[in-house]
C-alpha cells in the first residue's frame, strides 16, 4: 500500500505520524508520549491540530462501529493529540512534573 494510502485523501500531512502516534490503546498513547522529544511532540501536536477540525467532520460522515482501515488509522491518530496537547500547552514537556507519576496510575483498558 503506498503510504498516501493509508490515510483518506487531504490527510497526508499526518502519514509520517502513523508510526510513533498511530496507538489503538491509551496506555501505548501515553507511553509515545512520555518517549517523544518535546519537538517531536510540538511537530505531531502542529500538524495534526491543523488538520482535527476536516477530520473530525470527515470521519462524522461514517458509521463510527464500521470505519474502513484508513478511517480507523485517522481516528487513532486523532485519539492522540490530546496527549501531545497535554505535553506541548501544559507540561510545556513530555512528563508533567506537578503530577504523579503516569506509572502511579496504570489505566484499565478493554480488548
Amino acid at each position: 500500500m503506498a503510504d498516501d494510502a493509508l490515510l483518506p485523501p487531504g490527510f497526508e500531512a499526518l502519514v509520517p505520524f502513523i508510526p510513533d502516534w498511530c496507538k489503538s490503546r491509551a496506555s501505548e498513547r501515553v507511553a509515545q508520549r512520555l518517549s517523544s522529544s518535546t519537538e517531536d511532540l510540538e511537530r505531531f501536536y502542529t500538524v495534526g491540530l491543523a488538520h482535527a477540525e476536516a477530520a473530525l467532520t470527515y470521519l462524522d460522515t461514517f458509521d463510527i462501529n464500521a470505519l474502513p482501515e484508513r478511517e480507523t488509522r485517522l481516528l487513532t491518530l486523532l485519539l492522540s493529540l490530546p496527549e501531545a496537547g497535554n505535553a506541548v500547552e501544559v507540561y510545556k514537556q513530555p512528563l508533567a512534573t506537578a503530577a504523579f507519576h503516569p506509572s502511579r496510575y496504570p489505566l484499565t483498558e478493554r480488548d
